[in-house]
C-alpha cells in the first residue's frame, strides 16, 4: 500500500492560486469520491484552509500524476501552473509532511494550533464518508500523536503568534488607540473568534459579528457581550466601524467595492482599516484601491508573522526531532504490518502439519502401540515435514550460489553460524 500527499500552500502559491483550488464544504464530499476514482485511491482525505489545500491518499497503486491532472481538472485550472506550485510526497515523505503540517510546523504562523482542529475535520470528514480505512486512520492518529507530543514537550506554542494575532497586532499599529476603535467582524468561525479574543485583550469593546447564520453570530457575540448581525446588514453598520476582519468559506466575495465607498463617504473618508483572512477572499481586491482604505490579505501578515514567530524557532528545531522519530516510527509499523500475512500463513501450515501427526498419533495409541514408540515417531515426523520444503529450498539456493538465504536461515533461527555473521557484518 502507497501512501501520497498532493497539495499547494502558501509557500509555493500565491492567494490567487490557493483560492481558485480551495474546495467549498458543501463539495468536500463528492469531491474526495471523484479523487478516489480519479487516482486509483482506496482511501482519502482532503485538508482545504486559507493557507493550503492538500490532498492525502493512499491505494494499492494510486497516481500523483492522475490526481494533480484530476485537481487541475476540478478547479478548470492550467495543469502546468498547478504543477510549478505543488508539492508531491510518498510513504515516508508523505508521513513527515502530515506530521510537520499536523505540529503547524508548515503553517505560516510558525507552530500556530488551528491547523490541527483542521487537520481533525478533515479526517472527520474522510470517515463519515467511509474513505477513511486502516492505512490512512492509523497515520491520522499517529500524526495527531505526535502533534500533542510536540505541544507538550516543547514551546512552540507559548507566543500567541497566529494570523488572527497579526492581523490584530497590526491593527495597532494603524491605530494609536484600539479602545475607541469599532470592530466589524465577518464570520463566526475558530479564526474569527480567536481575533475577536485578540481584540477585545486589546481594548476594543465596540465588537460586531456578521454571519450568514444569525445564531452562530449570537452565540460568538454573547461571548464579548458584542452585536450580531446578519451578513445582509453589514452596510448599515459599516459607516460605523473602523476595523473589519473577514473569515468565512463564502465562494463569492461578502463586501464589495461599492458598498464600501458609499460607507466612506458617509464616514467623510476617515479610514478604514481591512484585513481579509479568507480564501476565496471575502472583500473583493478593487476595495484596496479606494483612498482611506487600507486593506491586507493573509500573505500581506507574512512580515508581521515572522517577526513574531522568531521566538518559536528554537522550539520548532525540538519539535523536527519529535517528528523524525515518530514518523521512523510509524514506518517501522508499516513494515511489520508488511509480514503479518506472511506470519499468518506459515503458523497456520505449522498447525496444520501438528495436527495432521498429532490426529495419526493418536489412532496409533489406540492400536496399542507403546506411548514412547508413538512420541518418537510424531516428533520425528514432525521435524521432517516442518524443515523438508526449507531444506529444499535452502539446497537449491546454495546449488545457484546464493548464500543470501542460508545466512538468512542462520539469522532467523539463531543457529550456532549466527554470531560469526553478525562479526562479518
Amino acid at each position: 500500500m502507497t501512501l501520497l500527499a498532493l497539495g499547494i500552500n502558501h509557500k509555493t502559491a500565491p492567494v490567487e492560486v490557493r483560492e481558485r483550488v480551495a474546495f467549498a464544504p458543501e463539495n468536500l464530499a463528492q469531491a474526495m469520491h471523484n479523487a478516489c476514482h480519479a487516482a486509483g485511491l482506496k482511501e482519502v482525505a482532503i485538508l482545504s484552509t486559507c493557507n493550503r489545500t492538500e490532498v492525502y491518499g493512499c491505494g494499492s497503486s494510486p497516481s500523483l500524476e492522475k490526481l494533480l491532472a484530476w485537481l487541475a481538472h476540478y478547479h478548470d485550472l492550467d495543469i502546468n501552473r498547478l504543477q510549478d506550485c505543488s508539492y508531491q510526497y510518498e510513504d515516508d515523505k508523505a508521513v513527515r509532511h502530515m506530521m510537520r503540517v499536523a505540529s503547524g510546523l508548515d503553517s505560516l504562523v510558525l507552530g500556530e494550533p488551528q491547523i490541527l482542529g483542521q487537520l481533525k475535520s478533515a479526517y472527520s470528514v474522510a470517515q463519515e464518508e467511509g474513505l477513511i480505512g486502516a492505512e490512512l486512520g492509523r497515520l491520522f492518529r499517529h500524526a495527531f500523536n505526535v502533534a500533542k507530543q510536540v505541544r507538550t514537550h516543547t514551546a512552540i506554542g507559548q507566543n500567541p503568534v497566529s494570523v488572527a494575532y497579526a492581523a490584530v497586532s497590526m491593527a495597532q499599529h494603524i491605530f494609536a488607540d484600539l479602545n475607541e476603535s469599532r470592530a466589524l467582524l465577518i464570520g463566526a468561525g475558530e479564526t474569527i473568534e480567536l481575533v475577536a479574543r485578540h481584540l477585545y485583550r486589546a481594548g476594543v469593546r465596540q465588537l460586531t459579528v456578521a454571519n450568514r447564520t444569525l445564531g452562530r453570530a449570537l452565540d460568538l457575540a454573547a461571548l464579548f457581550d458584542a452585536k450580531a448581525i446578519a451578513l445582509g446588514d453589514i452596510p448599515d453598520v459599516l459607516p460605523d466601524v473602523d476595523i473589519i476582519i473577514s473569515s468565512t468559506a463564502s465562494q463569492l466575495p461578502i463586501l464589495g467595492k461599492g458598498a464600501v465607498e458609499t460607507a466612506l463617504k458617509k464616514r467623510r473618508h476617515k479610514p478604514f482599516f481591512m484585513v481579509d483572512i479568507a480564501v476565496p477572499r471575502d472583500i473583493e481586491p478593487q476595495v484596496g484601491q479606494l483612498d482611506d482604505v487600507y486593506l491586507y490579505t493573509v500573505d500581506d501578515l507574512k512580515e508581521v508573522i515572522e517577526e513574531n514567530q522568531r521566538g518559536r524557532e528554537s522550539a520548532a528545531r525540538e519539535a523536527e526531532q519529535i517528528i523524525e522519530v515518530g514518523a521512523n516510527e510509524f514506518m517501522r509499523q508499516l513494515r511489520e504490518l508488511d509480514v503479518v500475512d506472511t506470519v499468518t500463513s506459515l503458523r497456520e501450515q505449522a498447525h496444520s502439519v501438528c495436527e495432521e501427526a498429532l490426529e495419526k498419533a493418536q489412532k496409533q495409541l489406540l492400536a496399542g502401540k507403546a506411548p514412547e514408540q508413538v512420541i518418537e515417531v510424531l516428533a520425528r515426523g514432525l521435524t521432517n515435514k516442518l524443515l523438508h520444503q526449507p531444506t529444499v529450498k535452502l539446497r537449491e539456493a546454495s546449488a545457484e550460489g546464493r548464500d543470501d538465504l542460508q545466512q538468512l536461515v542462520i539469522e532467523l533461527f539463531q543457529l550456532p553460524g549466527a554470531d560469526k555473521a553478525d562479526r562479518q557484518d
